[in-house]
């Protein structure tokens, strides 16, 4: 019982005895369903110990369990060791998801009462509420179970426990996001008309922010704001904390002048309560729209107990697939953060394979320091605003975590040998990047070769990929992973996700992995292309770069699409084993280092561009 973490298992377990419960659910993110959530909601790892993301807890009488998925099953064996939590595994063949193993097991208990399933209905969204009646429903077991909304359930034993954060808000022109917000919000009443809704609750975090042309910085890495938009017919409404802050910096005090000046009426982050308590009444909204995906199971049911009259429609935000596709203004700015980041990559490359030809154990470098190099070299460009995530700085071994997060102290040194990992990209006001190489600090493995060759292979065949309108990115998902399933190996995680324009780096509603999503993919999206492959205690492996979806001609068969490149910075050929490449993929290869290098070396110093022209030779 020394471990603190089995100390908190067990006092939650001394609050389930005390209220009655039987299950106690904790989820690993916020009131808006995000992805990256502020400290105030990093309750999974201030109760486990695990960092990772899309995670989630569950608490029994004589069980503790953390599900999560393969990107994190490695990190999550050594941080749940000793902690008394077991894993389950998701995105397996044999998964057992939270919802069904709920069921199972309760439908294993003799209860003449019914199950209680405690969980914070504020971190848990509406969907994954559905998902655990369902998963009850389809074992017969409908009425033998009961969900207590618990808002802020481990408030009670979370000493010092984050507040929810604050930060500076600025907005962005037409001159820079494309589109005015007036124009964004005309949009959405569109919607609103072709369905007969009178308004819509916008809770994504993302959304809100590109509805509005705003940013701030409330969460590590993602420029957003935490609040929640009510748009209605005649009427915009933001609930956001800044708006009752004593001391408001000038810039949010600039933006908030901005706002209001274009009909936004700013109200208090808490106010969203008492307004859906009587929406029916105080707005006259009789039809509201509301993404089961994003909506908090709080919020939702304060919505059915006190709106009785009113009828609530669940969807798929609009937003969602606005946002994703980026307007002229906007891709033009990717392609300049692209330039400006490539050059930043290719100083860092070059410096770190001087200091590996200079000697890398009399440089003292390690994972960390190449890391915070990387963020120095990032932060020189004038419209840099942060990272866009925390930098994956990754030597051998710890590569093998495809989200490691490398130590402040203590990292691994990076040696003359073997593979280096670098997983980063940069938040600028033009754009947002994300960026993966994979480089030899000297001699390779055959093994390390081949897979280097093989994942290289698999990320050229999406970039080249021609595909006809409506194409879903699972249906192209199989392009980046046959050459590896050739040799019967695999990666586990997604093979691209959406990226945002100064925003989230992770953005839907399109994807590239096997899971089925029928989004198609449309141009003027931007998505990652990055397979790879992990060999526990050894390595891994991953290529990525950006790709816009554009249109290439129509003809009988129909109108066709294919991706543009917009990452600039060199692949590295000399762990390339020729002979696995096709002359096609050689031949893309070729251009796409001719034209990094084309495009970057007048702007790099001059011994960087001279050791550029070497490194994109063409094989």
């Amino acid at each position: 019982m020394d471990n603190i973490f089995c100390q908190r298992v067990e006092t939650v377990r001394e609050m389930m005895q005390d209220k009655g419960w039987d299950a106690v659910m904790i989820s690993g993110s916020d009131p808006h369903n995000s992805e990256y959530p502020a400290p105030r909601w990093k309750q999974v790892e201030w109760l486990s110990g695990f960092t990772g993301e899309a995670s989630g807890i569950v608490i029994t009488r004589d069980h503790a369990g953390l599900w999560t998925d393969t990107r994190y099953f490695i990190q999550a064996e050594s941080q749940l060791a000793g902690t008394g939590i077991a894993l389950h595994k998701t995105r397996v063949p044999d998964q057992v998801p939270i919802p069904e193993w709920l069921a199972r097991q309760t439908a294993l208990q003799e209860n003449e009462r019914p199950v209680t399933i405690a969980l914070d209905g504020l971190s848990q969204s509406v969907s994954a509420i559905s998902d655990i009646r369902k998963a009850f429903a389809e074992i017969g077991n409908n009425g033998n179970f009961r969900i207590m909304d618990v808002p802020d359930m481990l408030e009670p034993i979370w000493s010092g426990r984050p507040f929810i954060p604050v930060s500076p808000i600025i907005t962005l022109g037409e001159d820079l996001a494309g589109e005015s917000r007036e124009h964004k919000i005309s949009r959405i009443r569109k919607f609103l008309m072709k369905n007969s809704l009178d308004a819509i609750l916008l809770t994504a975090l993302d959304e809100i922010a590109w509805t509005l042309n705003v940013r701030g910085n409330d969460i590590a890495y993602n420029p957003v704001i935490i609040s929640y938009l009510l748009v209605s017919m005649d009427e915009i409404r933001w609930y956001v904390r800044k708006s009752r802050t004593e001391r408001m910096d000038q810039e949010t005090s600039d933006s908030f002048y901005e706002l209001k000046a274009d009909g936004v009426r700013i109200l208090d982050y808490d106010e969203i309560g008492f307004t859906l308590c009587g929406l029916d009444n105080v707005l006259d909204i009789h039809r509201l729209f509301i993404d089961d995906g994003s909506l908090n199971y709080d919020l939702y049911q304060m919505l059915r107990e006190n709106s009785s009259d009113m009828e609530i429609v669940e969807g798929k935000s609009p937003v969602g697939e606005f946002k994703a596709v980026k307007n002229d203004i906007e891709i033009q700015g990717m392609k300049e953060a692209h330039l400006a980041d490539g050059l930043a990559m290719e100083r860092f490359l070059y410096w770190l394979e001087t200091n590996v030809s200079d000697g890398i154990q009399d440089a003292g470098i390690n994972e960390r320091d190449a890391a915070l190099k990387l963020d120095s070299l990032r932060a020189e460009i004038p419209e840099y605003r942060g990272n866009s995530f925390e930098t994956i700085s990754a030597y051998g071994p710890n590569a093998a975590l495809p989200h490691y997060v490398t130590p402040e102290y203590g990292s691994a040194a990076l040696e003359p040998h073997g593979l280096y990992l670098v997983d980063s990209g940069g938040q600028y006001l033009i754009g947002t990047t994300d960026i993966t190489r994979t480089v030899p600090l000297g001699p390779c493995t055959q093994l390390e070769r081949e897979d280097y060759t093989l994942v290289l292979k698999g990320m050229i065949r999406l970039a080249m990929a021609s595909f006809p309108a409506g194409t879903a990115g699972c249906q192209m998902d199989a392009l980046a992973r046959n050459p590896l399933w050739q040799s019967k190996r695999n990666f586990g995680h997604g093979t691209g996700h959406g990226v945002g324009f100064f925003l989230c780096v992770h953005e839907g509603p399109q994807d590239i992995r096997q899971n089925f999503n029928t989004q198609p993919i449309l141009p003027g999206m931007i998505t990652s292309d990055e397979p790879g492959i992990y060999r526990e205690g050894q390595y891994g492996i991953r290529h990525e770069n950006l790709i816009l979806c554009t249109e290439s001609g129509a003809n009988d068969f129909g109108t066709w699409l294919h991706f543009e490149t917009l990452t600039l910075c060199h692949i590295d050929t000399s762990p390339i084993v020729r002979d696995l490449l096709d002359k096609d993929e050689a031949d893309w290869l070729n251009d796409y280092n001719g034209r990094v290098y084309e495009t970057l070396s007048p702007r790099l110093p001059v011994e960087v561009a001279n050791w550029l022209q070497g490194k994109t030779a063409a094989i």
